[in-house]
Protein backbone atom coordinates (compact mmCIF):
# COMPACT_ATOMS: atom_id res chain seq x y z
CA UNK A 1 0.00 0.00 0.00
CA UNK A 2 1.23 3.73 -0.85
CA UNK A 3 1.45 6.31 1.81
CA UNK A 4 -1.23 8.73 2.78
CA UNK A 5 -0.03 10.90 0.12
CA UNK A 6 0.04 8.75 -2.40
CA UNK A 7 -3.24 8.14 -4.62
CA UNK A 8 -3.55 4.66 -5.22
CA UNK A 9 -4.75 3.36 -8.98
CA UNK A 10 -6.00 0.20 -10.64
CA UNK A 11 -6.04 0.86 -14.26
CA UNK A 12 -5.88 -2.41 -17.09
CA UNK A 13 -5.76 -1.97 -20.97
CA UNK A 14 -9.50 -3.24 -21.42
CA UNK A 15 -10.91 -1.17 -18.63
CA UNK A 16 -12.05 2.42 -19.07
CA UNK A 17 -11.76 3.08 -15.12
CA UNK A 18 -9.10 3.81 -12.92
CA UNK A 19 -10.11 3.18 -9.17
CA UNK A 20 -8.56 5.02 -6.51
CA UNK A 21 -8.49 6.89 -3.22
CA UNK A 22 -10.89 9.74 -2.89
CA UNK A 23 -9.56 13.33 -2.42
CA UNK A 24 -11.16 16.31 -0.81
CA UNK A 25 -11.91 17.35 -4.80
CA UNK A 26 -14.13 14.53 -5.10
CA UNK A 27 -16.24 15.01 -2.37
CA UNK A 28 -18.46 16.89 -4.50
CA UNK A 29 -18.44 14.91 -7.52
CA UNK A 30 -19.28 11.78 -4.64
CA UNK A 31 -22.16 14.18 -3.42
CA UNK A 32 -23.50 14.43 -6.92
CA UNK A 33 -23.48 10.74 -7.96
CA UNK A 34 -25.31 9.88 -4.48
CA UNK A 35 -28.23 12.44 -5.62
CA UNK A 36 -28.52 11.02 -8.94
CA UNK A 37 -28.76 7.56 -7.96
CA UNK A 38 -32.19 8.71 -6.54
CA UNK A 39 -31.52 5.16 -4.70
CA UNK A 40 -29.47 6.33 -1.84
CA UNK A 41 -29.97 8.61 1.35
CA UNK A 42 -28.75 11.73 0.39
CA UNK A 43 -26.51 13.10 2.74
CA UNK A 44 -25.25 16.79 3.07
CA UNK A 45 -22.54 17.83 0.04
CA UNK A 46 -20.26 18.42 3.84
CA UNK A 47 -20.58 15.10 4.92
CA UNK A 48 -19.54 13.96 1.53
CA UNK A 49 -16.23 16.23 1.57
CA UNK A 50 -15.30 14.65 5.41
CA UNK A 51 -16.19 11.66 3.59
CA UNK A 52 -13.76 11.82 1.51
CA UNK A 53 -10.82 13.72 3.71
CA UNK A 54 -11.10 11.54 6.67
CA UNK A 55 -12.33 8.03 5.06
CA UNK A 56 -10.30 8.19 2.00
CA UNK A 57 -7.74 5.18 2.71
CA UNK A 58 -11.24 3.23 3.37
CA UNK A 59 -13.19 4.10 0.43
CA UNK A 60 -13.18 4.38 -3.60
CA UNK A 61 -13.65 6.31 -6.03
CA UNK A 62 -13.95 5.23 -9.86
CA UNK A 63 -12.69 7.77 -12.29
CA UNK A 64 -13.53 7.72 -16.20
CA UNK A 65 -12.19 10.24 -18.66
CA UNK A 66 -11.22 12.02 -15.69
CA UNK A 67 -14.56 12.13 -14.10
CA UNK A 68 -15.86 10.53 -11.15
CA UNK A 69 -18.25 8.21 -11.94
CA UNK A 70 -18.74 6.18 -8.99
CA UNK A 71 -17.80 5.24 -5.47
CA UNK A 72 -18.04 3.25 -2.23
CA UNK A 73 -17.34 4.38 0.80
CA UNK A 74 -16.36 2.76 4.23
CA UNK A 75 -15.12 2.62 7.50
CA UNK A 76 -13.23 -0.16 10.09
CA UNK A 77 -15.57 -0.43 12.66
CA UNK A 78 -13.38 1.04 15.76
CA UNK A 79 -14.92 -1.81 18.06
CA UNK A 80 -14.22 -4.45 15.45
CA UNK A 81 -10.83 -3.83 13.23
CA UNK A 82 -11.09 -6.62 10.96
CA UNK A 83 -14.43 -5.49 9.66
CA UNK A 84 -14.95 -3.28 6.94
CA UNK A 85 -18.31 -1.22 7.35
CA UNK A 86 -19.95 0.25 3.64
CA UNK A 87 -21.75 2.69 3.28
CA UNK A 88 -22.74 3.47 0.43
CA UNK A 89 -21.73 2.14 -3.37
CA UNK A 90 -23.41 4.39 -6.24
CA UNK A 91 -22.49 4.07 -9.73
CA UNK A 92 -23.45 6.66 -12.21
CA UNK A 93 -26.62 5.60 -14.23
CA UNK A 94 -24.93 5.74 -18.03
CA UNK A 95 -22.03 3.62 -16.09
CA UNK A 96 -23.94 0.53 -14.75
CA UNK A 97 -23.83 -2.81 -16.32
CA UNK A 98 -19.88 -2.84 -16.79
CA UNK A 99 -19.50 -4.53 -13.18
CA UNK A 100 -18.09 -1.39 -11.83
CA UNK A 101 -19.73 -1.75 -8.05
CA UNK A 102 -18.56 -5.13 -7.52
CA UNK A 103 -14.88 -4.44 -8.65
CA UNK A 104 -15.20 -1.42 -6.18
CA UNK A 105 -15.69 -3.30 -3.88
CA UNK A 106 -13.27 -6.36 -4.54
CA UNK A 107 -11.05 -3.07 -4.68
CA UNK A 108 -11.34 -2.03 -1.13
CA UNK A 109 -11.16 -5.89 -0.20
CA UNK A 110 -7.78 -5.57 -1.56
CA UNK A 111 -6.51 -2.59 -0.32
CA UNK A 112 -7.89 -1.95 2.95
CA UNK A 113 -5.14 -3.64 5.49
CA UNK A 114 -6.05 -6.88 7.61
CA UNK A 115 -9.63 -6.57 6.55
CA UNK A 116 -11.48 -10.06 6.78
CA UNK A 117 -15.30 -9.34 6.69
CA UNK A 118 -17.53 -6.78 5.27
CA UNK A 119 -20.67 -5.35 6.70
CA UNK A 120 -23.19 -3.39 4.69
CA UNK A 121 -26.92 -2.20 5.79
CA UNK A 122 -29.55 -3.16 2.81
CA UNK A 123 -33.33 -2.59 2.41
CA UNK A 124 -35.33 -5.70 1.31
CA UNK A 125 -36.41 -4.01 -1.72
CA UNK A 126 -33.15 -2.57 -2.89
CA UNK A 127 -32.24 -6.21 -5.12
CA UNK A 128 -29.40 -4.93 -6.82
CA UNK A 129 -27.45 -3.87 -3.95
CA UNK A 130 -28.70 -7.36 -1.70
CA UNK A 131 -27.40 -8.94 -5.60
CA UNK A 132 -23.85 -7.07 -5.22
CA UNK A 133 -22.90 -8.37 -1.85
CA UNK A 134 -24.11 -11.81 -2.38
CA UNK A 135 -21.96 -11.99 -5.49
CA UNK A 136 -18.80 -10.45 -3.15
CA UNK A 137 -19.43 -13.45 -0.60
CA UNK A 138 -19.90 -16.05 -3.45
CA UNK A 139 -16.75 -15.52 -5.37
CA UNK A 140 -14.45 -15.55 -2.13
CA UNK A 141 -16.52 -18.60 -0.47
CA UNK A 142 -17.30 -16.63 2.16
CA UNK A 143 -20.29 -17.08 4.82
CA UNK A 144 -23.10 -14.21 4.24
CA UNK A 145 -25.08 -13.74 7.24
CA UNK A 146 -28.25 -11.03 6.91
CA UNK A 147 -29.13 -9.82 10.61
CA UNK A 148 -32.33 -7.37 11.48
CA UNK A 149 -30.51 -4.18 12.67
CA UNK A 150 -32.47 -1.33 12.28
CA UNK A 151 -36.42 -1.52 12.63
CA UNK A 152 -38.40 1.18 11.34
CA UNK A 153 -39.00 2.18 15.06
CA UNK A 154 -35.45 2.76 15.07
CA UNK A 155 -35.35 5.98 12.40
CA UNK A 156 -36.86 9.15 13.76
CA UNK A 157 -37.99 9.92 10.32
CA UNK A 158 -41.38 7.90 9.10
CA UNK A 159 -41.60 5.85 6.13
CA UNK A 160 -37.58 4.51 6.35
CA UNK A 161 -37.37 0.80 5.56
CA UNK A 162 -35.43 -1.26 8.19
CA UNK A 163 -32.42 -2.27 7.44
CA UNK A 164 -30.55 -5.20 7.14
CA UNK A 165 -27.00 -6.03 8.07
CA UNK A 166 -25.30 -7.85 5.51
CA UNK A 167 -22.00 -9.63 7.56
CA UNK A 168 -19.91 -11.18 4.94
CA UNK A 169 -16.70 -13.21 5.51
CA UNK A 170 -14.38 -14.02 6.85
CA UNK A 171 -12.45 -14.09 3.74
Amino acid sequence: MTNDEETPRQSSQSSPFILRRPSIEDGGEMWRVARDSQTLDLNSSYAYLLWARDFAATSVVAEREGRVVGFVSGYVRPDSPGTLMVWQVAVDADQRGHGLAGRMLDHLAQTVPDVTMLETTITDDNEASRALFARFARTRDAQHEEIDLFVESHFPDPGHEPEVLHRIGPF
